[in-house]
């Protein structure tokens, strides 16, 4: 019965729709604080990050801090060998500003982390992998947290400094770019419910100047970019934004989701992608409205000038999505209560943002498994902005467990690939990428170390902060080699390996019936 299932299941899922097209580019991911350690050593100064984990224990769920996370600044040779193994065709990972440039102006570089970025980048290239470097993934120097951080309208010049800067020393080698990674964890998560670094609450007011000064930054770089590097150096550049996909509760919520959709999404795709520029038009007006009602005279929502909506419209090479996680939306009644989770929080709209209860949650709190939001979320783009190409910059599930054979996780990229495959060859979506997260276990952020969503498992409790690939890892690399949604590929964690040889040998059988044919 087993043959005959596994032998049913490939004779009618392979053909055009299990096979990745030509030029689609897989990819790992991580980013700097949650890696790298060496936190205090080599020249490295302090992030908000440091700051906040050391002065507030409690806002990590086990008390952790990325002091030596997975100590990537002195293993990256074996990330590199974790990559190569994986065979995929690109590694994103972020750099740390404050190992670059300790006073966060760029008036002193810091030899020790140019040496250990150059280092990274060269051996990836040497072994054929392309470097997709993120400017910021959250970690700003304290030192401009301490003149008020994204709320100071200076942070724009700082930022674009920085970018200046780390093209400079890069552009040569590095071609592909993203400027700020989901600017809505670094205003709302930070600003609305205070959860992350450097935890200031300061809902409906922080997070919008927040929204206003990432926008601008992010123009800037892409603007230095364009006129100072690109003749020297062909590359591409874009601002990456956390999807979730935001669904009706019923027919008659249609309406309450895209706005949903519009202020958690659209504030930071309309001013760049769209013909008018600016804020989303409805989203800018109920804000406004809101406010003159609360007693303000003028909106929390910070107006772009003419000049700044020309500055930001347009700053886009492709268009980087993240996605994990989906949402029901329905409009808000007078005894409901709001969640606590920043995309849950919002009261300006007046919706209730909360999730299916069908949907199967994952260990973390906030991620629930819809892997039809990826779709819809593809579509949602082109429908909005056009015929972009796109590269899915995060996808990735969280489990407890230090478990190789992680079954649950393979499902869940299986799940996005397959809803991937139908985007393009079905919707005529263009995407071009895909990349999981993560490469390895590691910090992550508020749930410290009890959360993973490593394609590699890390030992945190070994010096040598030992990396053992998962199910997941084997799945995902065979995935990249044959470009299949369902490959040919061995689980040795298995607790039977019958059903591998019984796989093994149907697979083989179909490919051999299937040359056959060809010849």
């Amino acid at each position: 019965n087993t043959f005959v299932i596994s032998f049913y299941r490939i004779i009618f899922s392979v053909g055009k729709a299990q096979d990745f097209p030509a030029g689609f580019k897989f990819g790992v991911a991580t980013a700097a604080y949650q890696v790298e350690g060496a936190w205090n050593i080599s020249g490295r100064a302090s992030s908000i990050w440091d700051e906040f984990v050391h002065s507030r224990p409690q806002a990590t769920a086990d008390h952790s801090t990325g002091d030596v996370a997975c100590d990537s600044f002195h293993l990256w040779r074996r990330d590199i060998d974790m990559v190569a193994e994986l065979g995929v065709d690109f590694y994103r990972f972020s750099i740390s500003w404050t190992r670059l440039y300790p006073n966060g102006f760029t008036n002193y570089l810091n030899e020790d982390g140019k040496r250990y970025y150059e280092d990274l980048i060269d051996t990836l290239l040497n072994r054929g992998i392309e470097p997709l470097v993120t400017l910021y993934h959250w970690d700003l120097p304290q030192k401009f947290q301490d003149l008020g951080g994204w709320t100071n309208p200076l942070v724009v010049e700082w930022f674009a400094e920085y970018a200046r800067a780390v093209f400079t020393l890069f552009a040569d080698r590095v071609h592909t770019w993203i400027t700020i990674n989901e600017p809505i964890a670094l205003c709302d998560m930070v600003y609305h419910v205070g959860s992350h670094a450097p935890g200031i609450l300061s809902p409906g007011v922080g997070n919008y100047i927040c929204m206003k000064n990432v926008m601008l930054a992010h123009a800037k770089a892409w603007r230095i970019f364009d006129e100072e590097f690109r003749s020297k150096h062909y590359g591409r550049i874009a601002i990456c934004n956390m999807h979730l996909a935001y669904e009706p509760a019923s027919d008659e919520e249609t309406e309450a989701a895209e706005l949903a959709r519009q202020l958690f999404v659209g504030v930071y795709t309309h001013p760049i992608y769209s013909a008018a520029g600016g804020w989303p038009p409805k989203i800018e007006k109920i804000i406004s409205d809101r406010s003159l009602k609360d007693g303000y005279n003028y909106s929390r929502l910070p107006a772009f000038t003419t000049a700044e909506k020309d500055l930001i419209r347009g700053t886009y090479d492709f268009y980087a999505m993240n996605y994990y996680t989906g949402r029901l939306v329905r409009k808000a009644k007078i005894a409901d209560k709001y969640g606590i989770w920043p995309l849950e929080a919002s009261t300006d709209l007046e919706v209730i943002v909360y999730p299916d209860p069908k949907w199967k949650m994952s260990d973390s709190y906030w991620l629930y498994v819809y892997p039809e939001g990826i779709r819809h979320q593809l579509n949602w783009i082109g429908k909005n902005y056009g015929n972009q190409a796109i590269i899915i910059t995060e996808n990735g599930y969280s489990d407890s467990k230090m478990d190789l054979n992680d079954k649950e996780r393979v499902q869940y990229h299986r799940g996005h690939l397959k809803q991937v495959l139908l985007s393009i060859y079905e919707d005529d979506v263009n995407v071009t990428g895909y990349t999981a997260w993560s490469l390895m276990d590691n910090f992550e952020w508020n749930s410290g170390y009890t959360q993973r969503f490593g394609l590699y498992a890390v030992d945190f409790t070994s010096p040598l902060r030992t990396r053992t690939p998962r199910a997941s890892a084997l799945y995902y690399g065979a995935v990249v080699r044959q470009r299949l949604l369902d490959p040919v590929y061995d689980n040795p964690y298995q607790t039977s390996r019958a059903s591998n040889i019984v796989i093994h040998t149907s697979v083989n059988l179909f490919i051999t019936l299937i040359n056959l044919m060809y010849c």
